[in-house]
């Protein structure tokens, strides 16, 4: 299974590279793909040196290009398909299929990779987009259980690649209107959940509280770790409690069920956190690294090491981890 990691700048890239990605997933510094924050992502300059770094490793660069464009902007994600195309990337990972149209036609011998974003979970979905675009994998949305995605698997056309570590997100990928709901900015169209324009962090007498264009997200108290506010893992009270109404923190962690996607036919596990640390690439890609190993020469004796369970903790959402959708016992 090849291994897929995020990076949101150069440091994040070597980090990614130099502890066992097969492959490093980028952005360009605009609203074309779905991590468009401020100081994130590359520039033409850092774009040829990760292009460069990456591949004279033997190592794939894939580009996100993965956001919805408007009528009026549509111009700005061709430029981008032509500027990655002509740079020599290895894939394209799209969602809007305009801009697939486009990259399919005007490059017809690029990688075109089905985005998370496009929310395709049934092989049906993904035969359209092989039909109508040429795609050469695709990206399952973290909705579906372990024997859905073997479903999928059985009768899809193309390889498919899963989410193995990182962020977990209450709404299904591409289809998120809650932070446009608070902000005016959709995270389909715009790239960013909570832009970082609209966020706030105010100190109090008693901790800290961060909104999100002016609505109270969370509280936090004296030495209580602060996350980043987002309408669906805020604290909010219903009735007489103040809890975790939609979706409590916590990151996605696969180590557990590795033989099992392996054994289903999984081409390649993806880790999330382009607009993470390069310490968090370096970190989580090391343990998926040596796990993967592991599992892929005995799966049969493969167990998820205590260690690797812990460093992956330290870096998780609320310090915990889960297997979200993939497990379904009542099924």
């Amino acid at each position: 299974m090849e291994l897929v990691c995020p990076a949101g700048n150069l440091p994040s890239l070597k980090a990614a590279v130099d502890n066992g990605a097969d492959s490093v997933y980028v952005g360009f510094k605009d609203d074309t793909n779905a991590r468009h924050f401020a100081g994130l992502n590359f520039t033409d300059r850092t774009f040829d040196k990760a292009i460069r770094y990456a591949q004279d490793r033997g190592r794939k660069i894939f580009v996100a290009i993965n956001t919805y464009p408007q009528p009026e902007n549509f111009k700005r994600w061709t430029d981008a398909v032509d500027h990655a195309a002509e740079s020599g990337v290895n894939a394209l990972i799209l969602a809007d299929p305009g801009v697939m149209d486009y990259a399919s036609e005007r490059w017809p011998g690029l990688h075109l990779h089905l985005s998370v974003q496009a929310s395709a979970t049934s092989a049906e979905a993904l035969q359209f987009y092989f039909d109508n675009f040429g795609i050469k994998r695709a990206v399952l949305p973290r909705v579906l259980s372990v024997k859905q995605v073997a479903q999928v698997i059985a009768d899809a056309p193309v390889p498919v690649e899963v989410f193995g570590f990182g962020s977990l997100c209450v709404m299904v990928e591409g289809r998120c209107l809650l932070s446009s709901y608070a902000t005016g900015r959709s995270p389909n169209t715009y790239g960013a959940c909570s832009p970082a324009s609209h966020v706030r962090w105010e100190e109090t007498g008693n901790g800290t509280n961060t909104r999100l264009n002016g609505v109270l997200i969370d509280h936090y108290g004296e030495g209580e770790k602060a996350g980043y506010p987002t309408l669906c893992k805020g604290r909010f009270q219903v009735g007489e409690h103040t809890f975790y109404a939609l979706e409590e923190p916590t990151s996605l962690n696969t180590l557990s069920i590795l033989p099992q996607l392996m054994e289903i036919g999984v081409a390649a596990i993806k880790v999330e956190g382009r607009q993470r640390s390069p310490a968090y690439v370096g970190h989580v890609t090391a343990v998926m690294r040596a796990a993967i190993d592991d599992c892929m020469k005995n799966p049969t004796t493969y167990q998820a090491k205590e260690q690797w369970m812990r460093k992956l903790a330290t870096v998780s959402e609320g310090s915990q981890t889960t297997l979200g959708a993939y497990h379904r016992p009542w099924q």
